[in-house]
């Protein structure tokens, strides 16, 4: 099993500069949107000096690969890439396996790039608004601070993977989940945005998104993943058992 898993995994990694391209255009977009502060702030006294704060993150294009590991994960279900596992002698069980260490391996490096997108957007700000002085840019981050951010930013995409692969693997028992998947999650945010005044979101966004312990965050990521996925292989081996 462990053989097969891992010549899966090598096959479909070969696969792999087509989800980047997708993932650089999508992480494109976003820092055309972070060009954009996010906030300013005017100051003056009398005309004797004026001050402009302007903030600009790179938190966009977080969101944005985020977005991109949950569709990518929900294309790895569809009958085209299915299709490719039967150039081995294979099960779903292991064809699942293989497909989540390829979502592990593709959210590190869109994790990564992410991270590393800040910098160059900071780059762009100073070419293009050269003639306004930068106080501080934050390029002075730590080695740590940026390997955090690379594996917090990885977390979140292969938990947002796991979501889109659950979804996929929903979609491939029956098709009509195609349509009562959005309408299932839209309902649930306007009942709970009813129920709790908006409050069952925000604490969800901060259950994951405030967490400050890397170590908290990192087993709250991997464990509702886990879940995901675990939810994915159950359905699948359902599907083995009709088929």
């Amino acid at each position: 099993m462990a053989q097969t898993v891992l010549k899966q995994f090598w096959f479909k990694l070969k696969s792999l500069a087509g989800m980047i391209s997708s993932l650089i255009m999508l992480q494109l977009i976003g820092l055309l949107f972070a060009l954009g502060a996010s906030s300013n702030f005017y100051t003056g006294s009398d005309g004797v000096f004026d001050l402009q704060i302007s903030y600009y993150s790179a938190d966009l294009v977080v969101v944005f690969t985020m977005l991109w590991g949950f569709i990518s994960a929900i294309t790895m279900k569809t009958k085209a890439y299915r299709e490719d596992d039967f150039v081995f002698v294979t099960n779903r069980l292991s064809s699942n396996l293989s497909n989540i260490a390829y979502l592990l391996a593709a959210s590190v490096i869109g994790g990564v790039t992410a991270i590393l997108s800040g910098y160059l957007l900071k780059v762009v700000i100073y070419l293009l608004f050269e003639s306004t002085p930068i106080i501080h840019t934050g390029l002075t981050d730590s080695l740590v601070e940026l390997l955090s951010g690379m594996l917090a930013a990885s977390l979140f995409i292969f938990m947002f993977a796991g979501a889109g692969y659950l979804v996929g693997t929903l979609v491939q028992l029956h098709k009509a989940f195609t349509y009562i998947t959005p309408v299932a999650v839209i309902g649930f945010i306007l009942l709970s945005d009813r129920i709790s005044d908006g409050h069952l979101l925000a604490e969800v966004g901060e259950f994951y998104f405030n967490e400050a312990s890397l170590w908290l965050l990192s087993v709250k990521t991997l464990v509702t993943a886990g879940l995901l996925l675990a939810g994915s292989i159950g359905i699948s081996q359902r599907l083995e058992v009709k088929t």
